[in-house]
């Protein structure tokens, strides 16, 4: 069951979302969105303490939770691991299709990586879900590289989505980035090492909020 923050979060970011692809993740218009469905102060402080940012984790973990239940009705114990990944980006992606202009503002707002910390955060979080959608149960080191190097495909992903709408070509790509990350994490701890050492230290941090 929602709590009343998520309520109230998930109201926001309704009034907001068709404004973004014109005015951005902006403060100005997120007041709007905000007097528009007349949420006070209080609740406004209570839905996303954080602001902006705060919203943008939501549209994120939204099209997570999208992407999720859509899986759940696909058959992926006779996919290979990788597939099964792809099929959870893939997912992820047409979850978020409807709001490709809020995608490409968010790019410049923290979604991708250049944003450190809250980008990273982003990221991470959503190569978790579909890593555990794709049923990995790994516990050790293996678990993180095969997170981190999910995060490393996933920007490019997005940035190749919004600029090719051809389902095919992306599935390609997709699938590329997949085979690429494959070989790099044969390479071992040595490369991958300050790669995880940099995301352990982004995660645990949280961008301040702007609004």
């Amino acid at each position: 069951m929602s709590t009343p923050s998520q309520i109230l979060r998930d109201r926001w970011l309704e009034a907001l979302l068709p404004r973004v692809p014109d005015t951005g993740w902006t403060m100005v218009a997120a007041k709007q969105a905000a007097r528009e469905i007349e949420l006070t102060t209080g609740e406004q402080a209570l839905a996303a303490p954080n602001g902006i940012s705060d919203l943008i984790d939501r549209f994120i973990d939204r099209a997570v939770d999208e992407a999720l239940v859509s899986l759940s009705s696909e058959t992926l114990a006779t996919l290979r691991t990788h597939e099964r990944v792809a099929a959870g980006l893939k997912a992820w992606l047409d979850a978020l299709e409807p709001n490709r202009e809020a995608v490409r503002k968010a790019a410049g707002h923290g979604l991708l990586p250049w944003g450190a910390g809250a980008a990273a955060k982003r990221v991470w979080s959503v190569a978790d879900a579909i890593w555990e959608a794709a049923g990995d149960t790994a516990t050790d080191y293996n678990r993180q590289t095969k997170r981190a190097l999910l995060s490393a495909v996933i920007p490019r992903v997005v940035m190749y989505w919004l600029e090719q709408p051809d389902p095919e070509r992306v599935e390609r790509f997709i699938m590329t980035r997949l085979q690429e990350a494959m070989k790099l994490g044969q390479a071992g701890g040595k490369v991958l090492g300050p790669v995880l050492d940099f995301m352990e230290r982004v995660k645990s941090r949280r961008a301040p909020g702007n609004l």
